[in-house]
């Protein structure tokens, strides 16, 4: 079943184009962990997700899971360092996110991996991206989100308070700190009608 995009009524420009950083707020989980996260940083944000949704060159996955061979239930695709983004505003918000972050971060943001989930049905599992120096290094992970809104949640690594945010329609949520080692994320299923949604995850170098 295709499902399609209702618009925001609260972004009607043709054109992506990003805001100011200048009005982000930071959130400190604990454990050196923290979020920031900008509401409608994207402006045109809905035909940004027309564009990737029907011209990224994405895939579908399967995977080992209690001995068995499951689908990933979304749609993936990844670009490495150097490689051509899939839109101009695109490599505009990496760039201006590495710029801002540089004082903290002390190197730019190089990769780009994005997620298309098509509808409530499409979900990413509890995690932390530790592979490579996240599992020992403090770092950051900035994802865009464009399309619907669903809910990212994070919790202490081992379980704990849940800290829940609606991402969609041009948000920016950056997490920071310890927060790949100390703390975990996921995007649930969703049992309510739910669009579709496209995640862009900026990664420094390393960081999976």
């Amino acid at each position: 079943m295709t499902t399609h995009l209702q618009g925001s009524l609260f972004d009607q420009t043709d054109r992506p184009r990003l805001g100011r950083l200048a009005g982000i707020r930071r959130t400190v989980l604990g454990s050196g962990a923290w979020i920031d996260v900008l509401p409608g940083w994207l402006a045109g944000s809905d035909p940004l997700f027309e564009r990737l949704a029907a011209e990224v060159p994405w895939r579908a996955e399967r995977r080992t899971m209690y001995d068995q061979v499951v689908d990933v239930p979304r749609l993936l695709a990844f670009y490495g360092a150097g490689d051509p983004l899939p839109h101009p505003v695109l490599t505009e918000a990496r760039d201006a996110l590495s710029a801002h972050y540089a004082p903290e971060l002390g190197e730019p943001f190089a990769t780009a991996g994005l997620c298309h989930y098509r509808d409530g049905r499409d979900s990413v599992a509890w995690h932390g991206d530790r592979i490579g120096r996240g599992a020992r290094e403090d770092t950051m992970v900035a994802i865009l989100s464009v399309g619907a809104p669903r809910d990212l949640l994070l919790r202490p690594a081992g379980g704990g308070r849940t800290v829940r945010r609606a991402l969609g329609h041009g948000d920016l949520i950056v997490m920071g700190g310890s927060c790949q080692r100390t703390w975990e994320h996921c995007v649930p299923k969703s049992g309510r009608a739910s669009g579709p949604r496209v995640s862009v995850q900026f990664r420094p170098r390393g960081v999976r």
